[in-house]
């Protein structure tokens, strides 16, 4: 959720956070000896020669016709109040755009009406779109939370065992089977139809050679919860009454109220307790019991569960609990890829990458340093090829052998700006500062904030990050829709409904306050799409740009020129950046006079060993020694 995985904009979008302020920092010095492969080292190999893809299921395509959201199925997600009128949102419509039923609601916040929206995006949409991700040349997809919800972004989980009904072909019914269910023993869960959904996404997704990992928020439950609700009425003779922090009980004859403790002060969202072992018993076992249900489902063997974890606000539950989940993680599939959301500076990393916590991490300090490299204009906290070099130097020898290699390198999240619309407002402040960023990168919020779509200079300087990130150590993590060119300011606007070439959509016009700008036509930019996808296969062809050693060889601040070479057993290839306003023209000493290939880009010239390139404005290539 990062500063908030999902937006409750009333007040988290006001609250910059940084790692670290959830809990006490306790000793993070691993309880067990590590268990390291042959290479010395602990994440999985196949972590680091995917392409990422992460889907946001409520706006990723709507499947399925028959499992509208309703009225009643959003009733407890923020804003709490609810409307007098209601229906799902047109998939195709103009984004900042209020329609009828909207309107009658009468209400001035443009962030409830927005809040409340529900596309119908479901599991049987992400099915259907396993071959554009298979041709796109995804390796991997990670899911935003589908566990039964009431919000759209559902970090707010009624339950971690059940998939969201709305997400799956019969909501009533399963609504219904969850309501039989007699204990909290997993034994007696019951497997509705959305969870069965569920896994025959991860097993055409297998089919394909494609992993999938879920989501996990192990801090909290949402208040719609079933720990929560019985806690709610039962007060001090809950069976859950220890699950949560409890300031106060309701006592009518001491004239107190019932008061808890909930994510940041969040009241939809109550904070799980925890003690000297990480969370408490109760929520432990719980997570525990739903980690090996959708690792192992129905005892039928790892195969056929989901292939790791994302762990959101990972920072906020202690490392004792991560350690010991961990290993009940890697004992079900010693092969499952556990990454987490932590945005901190590198130097607060080192005690979440030990071997026994996470394999890896959302990259963010990644993204921070190519936005001031690439994006950040003159004077505005903007850096040198030498200084990118340096940085970049050390995010990679921040981690552990083989880490670096596994992390999820990318930029735009459900949690920020779209890539292209940070392009289009670069110079209004610098990603790095996570907290102030956040919020000056909301449109709502930020009048000077530019809602346009990007224009052709601004989509060859999205060109020119992909060409870096398909290329550099780490593996590269697309945000979908970022492969068609969609844009959008940060929490929510970053969670438009997909762009797909079959809906025919409307122009977006109307900015946040409602007023009226030149028309932009919404429709997916098939170029970029052709150049993300030209790239992702020369990845997926070639190791060295996965597992493949690095070095820097080309580093020029007076020309902004930036080059490196990748290269495992015996291929070499070389990677040439110009990141300038103008064309360059750049002579390379190649080790032998064998002939240059060109994989991407324009040709060369070579006499000999001499090679002779030349780079337009903000362009790159990629050569095969």
């Amino acid at each position: 959720m990062k500063l908030f995985g999902f937006l409750i904009v009333s007040i988290l979008i006001m609250l910059p956070i940084e790692a670290g302020q959830c809990w006490e920092e306790t000793d993070s010095k691993p309880l067990s000896p590590i268990k390291l492969n042959a290479q010395g080292e602990f994440v999985p190999e196949w972590s680091k020669q995917v392409i990422w893809y992460q889907i946001f299921p409520e706006r990723f395509r709507d499947g399925d016709a028959t499992n509208t959201p309703t009225m009643q199925s959003i009733v407890g997600a923020d804003p709490q109040d609810t409307p007098k009128h209601w229906r799902p949102h047109p998939w195709e419509s103009d984004w900042y755009e209020l329609q009828d039923y909207e309107k009658a609601n009468a209400e001035p916040e443009l962030w409830k009406h927005i809040l409340r929206r529900r596309y119908g995006g479901d599991l049987q949409g992400i099915i259907d779109k396993l071959d554009y991700l298979q041709d796109l040349g995804v390796g991997a997809i990670y899911l935003n939370p589908v566990f039964h919800s009431p919000s759209h972004h559902k970090y707010d989980a009624i339950s971690y065992h059940h998939i969201d009904p709305f997400l799956g072909p019969d909501p009533e019914g399963d609504l219904k089977l969850i309501a039989s269910e007699k204990s909290l023993n997993s034994e007696d869960w019951v497997w509705t139809k959305a969870d069965l959904l569920v896994l025959e996404l991860i097993e055409k997704a297998h089919e394909r050679g494609i992993k999938i990992i879920f989501d996990g928020v192990f801090n909290h439950l949402g208040a719609n919860s079933f720990a929560f609700q019985d806690v709610l009425k039962n007060q001090q003779n809950s069976a859950y009454k220890d699950w949560f922090i409890v300031n106060s009980w309701r006592d009518n004859s001491k004239a107190t109220e019932f008061k808890y403790q909930g994510w940041f002060g969040v009241q939809s969202l109550p904070e799980f307790k925890e003690n000297d072992n990480g969370l408490v018993e109760g929520p432990r076992k719980y997570i525990f019991d739903a980690t090996s249900r959708w690792m192992n489902p129905m005892n039928k063997g790892a195969s056929y569960g989901i292939d790791g974890w994302r762990l959101d606000v990972a920072y906020c539950v202690s490392h004792r609990f991560w350690k010991d989940w961990r290993s009940k993680v890697k004992s079900i599939n010693p092969d499952a890829y556990i990454t987490a959301e932590i945005v901190a500076p590198k130097e607060q990393l080192k005690p979440y990458f030990q071997g026994d916590e996470f394999d890896g991490e959302m990259n963010y300090n990644f993204s921070f340093t190519a936005a001031e490299f690439f994006f950040n204009p003159e004077g505005k906290d903007n850096i040198s090829a030498s200084e990118f070099d340096q940085k970049l130097n050390d995010l990679r020898k921040t981690y552990p052998k083989g880490v670096a290699y596994a992390t999820m390198n990318l930029f735009g999240s459900h949690d920020s700006n779209r890539l292209t619309s940070h392009i289009v407002n670069r110079g209004i402040g610098n990603y790095r500062d996570w907290g102030d960023y956040f919020n000056t990168s909301i449109a709502m919020r930020n009048p000077n904030y530019s809602v346009r779509k990007p224009n052709a200079n601004e989509i060859q300087l999205q060109k020119l990050f992909v060409l870096f990130q398909m290329t550099y150590v780490g593996a590269p993590m697309i945000y979908y829709g970022d492969e068609v060119g969609m844009w959008g300011g940060n929490d929510p606007s970053t969670r438009k409904p997909m762009l797909w070439s079959d809906i025919k959509y409307d122009n977006e016009i109307f900015n946040p306050d409602g007023s009226k700008r030149k028309p932009d036509e919404v429709s997916p930019n098939l170029s970029l799409k052709a150049h993300y996808k030209a790239l992702m296969k020369i990845r997926n062809e070639n190791p060295a740009f996965q597992v493949g050693e690095y070095k820097t060889i080309l580093v020029s601040d007076s020309s902004a020129l930036f080059g490196f070479e990748r290269t495992y057993k015996d291929d070499s290839y070389w990677v040439i950046l110009n990141n300038s306003d103008e064309a360059r023209n750049i002579t390379m000493k190649a080790p032998s006079a064998n002939q240059v290939k060109v994989l991407f880009g324009e040709e060369v010239t070579q006499n000999g060993s001499t090679v002779e390139i030349i780079l337009a404005a903000r362009s790159g290539i990629i050569l095969k020694l």
